[in-house]
């Protein structure tokens, strides 16, 4: 439930930024043309067109259907990749301090008083030090056991999500190849209307392909870099988890022997 608040916050807060920058634009729009027009009467130098101005216009030129699915493939991506970066940063855990924290409470209260120190630090090192101690009591194998299961375990709910970044990076460039195969057949659409092949009949649905592409293109690599950078993320955190749970163990097996 938590997840799907933050889930919920992190869509929010995209779609009010995006809400403000429309405003913007919106109020600097109005403010350029209220200044161009003197400034026109006195340079006669081209007028530069501002990136989102022009960045607007090329998504209304791919075509609105085709492009509102790459934003939103967009979207949801960088949603969900946030989710995961925001996961994985709350995952991280002081391994070393944590073990140090373990032996001392073995030493002065045993096992429940070294539960007690991994129930309260966050992390999946923690939850698996804690499923190893549950099962002190039935021997070193099972402890061994316990946490080879629940590392597992851990893994999945650090991967969670990661299939749907993976679809969206497949989705972006598939919907811009679709918009291009729109755009031909537009394009031959009006070339047997006209009966001519002059470039200024073929070029509007040339250009719907060609933008079409580009932004799906874009949205993969965007979405790519993303989905790389978790990956290098759970990487990391599984050599710590796995380093940590082969010093829990020797711990737990000197801490039986001088029982």
């Amino acid at each position: 439930m938590k997840k799907f608040f933050m889930f919920l916050a992190v869509m929010g807060l995209m779609a009010f930024s995006a809400q403000n920058a429309a405003a913007q634009d919106q109020a600097a729009d109005t403010t350029a043309t209220e200044v161009a027009a003197p400034a026109a009467d006195v340079l006669d130098g081209p007028e530069e067109v501002p990136l989102h101005q022009a960045l607007k216009t090329k998504f209304i030129e791919g075509g609105a259907g085709f492009m509102a699915l790459v934003i939103v493939c967009l979207i949801l991506g960088l949603a969900l990749a946030i989710e995961r970066i925001l996961y994985l940063g709350f995952s991280k855990t002081n391994t070393k301090k944590l073990l140090a924290k373990v032996e001392e409470a073995l030493q002065n209260g045993g096992v429940e008083k070294a539960m007690e120190v991994c129930r309260n630090t966050r992390g999946p090192v923690a939850s698996i030090f804690y499923q190893g101690l549950l099962r002190m009591d039935q021997g070193i194998e099972a402890v061994e056991k316990s946490i080879v299961n629940y590392g597992s375990v851990q893994m999945s709910q650090m991967e969670k999500g990661l299939s749907w970044i993976s679809l969206f990076i497949a989705i972006a460039p598939s919907l811009g190849f679709l918009g291009t195969v729109i755009g031909m057949i537009q394009a031959f659409d009006a070339i047997q209307v006209a009966g001519d092949m002059s470039p200024n009949v073929v070029a509007g649905g040339m250009k719907v392909a060609l933008i079409t592409t580009v932004g799906g293109l874009i949205v993969a690599v965007i979405l790519q870099i993303f989905y790389n950078y978790i990956l290098s993320q759970i990487d990391s955190l599984t050599i710590e988890m796995e380093d940590a749970s082969i010093s829990m163990v020797d711990l737990l097996v000197k801490y039986q022997e001088n029982k």
